[in-house]
């Protein structure tokens, strides 16, 4: 039988004090300002407009996380904080208890409410809460324009409304706010509507932009054209890029297969170089994700030359076709020679010689934090021919090799060469192959043997260390299964 906590005194008061609002909105001006939080997220799930109203135009506190809140939508009760923040932008002079400089409408800022209901142990300055981001020059002004942050979510279909009205009320007020937008994210969304937004708000201020979704060549050429106007975009994460307009094309006309082939290539060529000539543009890239990049095929080297700074992060997963020269470049680029994260997953290095990759984490020896080589088809050779330089990358917190086919010699190797590195917090490797029946089933009795066999080199190097042995990857139930070795 479970009991419910019983409401705290400042709960009961805030219900108290609510239930006649025009008295809850007298007491605003002797009210503590470590009360306000508990009773706006009160006022908020009681739907009491008026307060809301109100109390937006005395925030005390320099950020609104309005979007932590629970269940935020485009609502009587949203309109009315608003309603609220444009009788505060119309005064000349600012309330004399209001401090408010930031609305975060992003999907964050939960941590904020929850401290205030004694649910979260981070210790904050009760009158600075939240940092506060500068986008404005003269933000310490009194007047100055409130930041209005908001996240491009094209992720929800529910969301678009949403965003296209905080897009327009912003608009409308331009020079009272300043709409920033650092974020977009891009998932399932018709083209035309994305492009509506995308006309309207400031470019500049987007610093990541993640697309997943399945997109033709042309498709992603036309938004290049946005994207080369993202002057401070730092990561860029490109995910599911197809070719598809193409196979269209040959089912409709077969007695023009070749015409038709070779007017897509061009064509496609064309969009291609439409993409790199904007990637050109972005002067502060930091981050490139990619996830099943089929339209880099015997391209990477295009793309890779076109980076303007050195990435810190660099991911490639689900692209077993690149080619040997695609493999080739990457590991050559000058562009990810400061790279503190490195992440490759299902890509085939089964037949790759080992030195350009040797060569890669040589250079990143100074700086790598991260390092994933994960269902890479890797074999032994080609791991022991890096686990000299491996062992040079102290400042390595986080290794993972599962799903490749290396042996019980090779994994005690690495655990040798790794035991050195004293920043190592998370160390993922495959279950040894010797430890797999001939159907890819692993035998439990032999896995318990090698992981009593770990155990004693974990004790015999003599420092406390955990680490997982994987499973190969199952592609139906898509996940790994995990065994922990400690000492």
């Amino acid at each position: 039988m479970s009991i419910k906590t019983p409401p705290t005194l400042l709960h009961q008061a805030g219900e108290s004090l609510l239930r006649d609002q025009a008295l809850a909105i007298a007491a605003l001006e002797h009210l503590p300002a470590e009360l306000f939080p508990q009773l706006f997220i009160q006022a908020y799930r009681s739907r009491r407009l008026q307060v809301l109203k109100a109390m937006s135009q005395a925030w005390p506190f320099t950020v609104l996380p309005l979007g932590g809140l629970p269940d935020l939508s485009l609502d009587e009760v949203f309109k009315a904080i608003l309603d609220g923040l444009d009788l505060l932008l119309a005064q000349e002079v600012r309330p004399r208890r209001c401090k408010l400089r930031v609305l975060d409408l992003r999907d964050r800022g939960s941590d904020f409410w929850r401290m205030w209901f004694g649910c979260s142990t981070q210790k904050r300055s009760p009158m600075v809460p939240v940092a506060v981001h500068r986008s404005s020059p003269n933000m310490e002004h009194p007047l100055a324009p409130v930041e209005v942050f908001l996240d491009l979510n094209f992720n929800e279909w529910d969301r678009y409304s949403f965003l296209l009205y905080v897009i327009q009320w912003a608009k409308q007020r331009e020079g009272l706010l300043h709409l920033c937008c650092k974020t977009l994210r891009i998932a399932a969304v018709p083209f035309q509507r994305l492009g509506k937004v995308l006309d309207v708000v400031q470019l500049d201020c987007i610093q990541a932009v993640e697309l997943n979704c399945i997109w033709d060549l042309p498709t992603l050429g036309t938004f290049a054209l946005y994207l080369g106007q993202m002057r401070n975009l730092q990561k860029l994460s490109l995910s599911h890029i197809h070719m598809l307009a193409g196979e269209e094309d040959n089912e409709e006309e077969e007695e023009e297969e070749e015409q038709g082939e070779e007017e897509w290539e061009r064509e496609e060529q064309q969009c291609f170089h439409q993409l790199l000539s904007q990637i050109l543009r972005l002067q502060h890239l930091r981050e490139l994700h990619m996830d099943s990049p089929c339209f880099l095929l015997g391209r990477l080297d295009q793309m890779l030359s076109c980076l303007q700074t050195p990435l810190d992060r660099l991911s490639i997963k689900n692209c077993r076709h690149l080619m040997h020269s695609d493999l080739t470049h990457l590991f050559q680029c000058p562009k990810i020679r400061q790279l503190k994260t490195l992440y490759l997953f299902a890509l085939s290095l089964k037949h790759f010689k080992p030195e350009p990759l040797r060569a890669l984490l040589e250079a990143v020896a100074p700086t790598l934090q991260d390092l994933g080589l994960d269902n890479c088809e890797m074999v032994d050779s080609q791991v022991e021919a890096m686990l000299a330089v491996l062992s040079r990358c102290h400042q390595l917190r986080f290794f993972t090799i599962t799903g490749n086919d290396l042996s019980l010699t090779t994994l005690e190797k690495l655990l040798r060469h790794t035991a050195g590195l004293s920043s190592l917090e998370l160390e993922l490797y495959p279950v040894p192959l010797e430890c797999y029946t001939t159907q890819g089933t692993v035998k439990k009795d032999r896995l318990a043997l090698v992981r009593a066999e770990l155990t004693g080199i974990l004790r015999e190097l003599g420092k406390p260390r955990i680490i997982s042995l994987g499973t190969k990857y199952c592609q139906q139930r898509g996940i790994s299964k995990f065994y922990k070795v400690e000492f």
